[in-house]
């Protein structure tokens, strides 16, 4: 079985969470909302990677971004891939009235309520990993 690390943070508004539609430009799950996302690379610090990935996709920097809550990493399958799952290290962070810049990953973004995340099409087991974090 072969596993990626990957980090997944959703950011928090006065109780509304942000999801990001991935764009068609991105190699896999074109289209599904998502939180945000990056790899984990090498022996890097998945906190600081969350951080990164934050800047890199919405442009906020870490001194507007507080760490609400972190927990344990979670294995999830992805029925795109065979014999493959994704380590998750889930983040909680908040902000205040952030201005979001997309990067080409995604298309589109809105803030909902927690409890709307069904109504979309996710990348897997999303909604498993925002429950975590509530």
């Amino acid at each position: 079985m072969y596993s990626t690390r990957i980090v997944t943070s959703f950011l928090s508004d006065g109780g509304k969470l942000l999801i990001l539609k991935r764009s068609q430009k991105v190699k896999s799950m074109k289209g599904l909302w998502a939180a945000i996302s990056g790899i984990i690379e090498g022996k890097e610090e998945p906190l600081e990677r969350a951080k990164t990935e934050i800047f890199e996709e919405v442009g906020l920097t870490k001194d507007s971004i507080v760490l609400l809550k972190a927990v344990p990493q979670m294995q999830i399958s992805s029925p795109q891939y065979e014999n493959h799952q994704w380590i998750v290290f889930p983040f909680l962070f908040s902000v205040k009235e952030p201005k979001i810049k997309l990067n080409w990953e995604h298309s589109e973004y809105r803030w909902i309520d927690p409890n709307e995340i069904s109504k979309y099409q996710t990348v897997p087991s999303l909604d498993k990993v925002l429950a975590r974090l509530l």
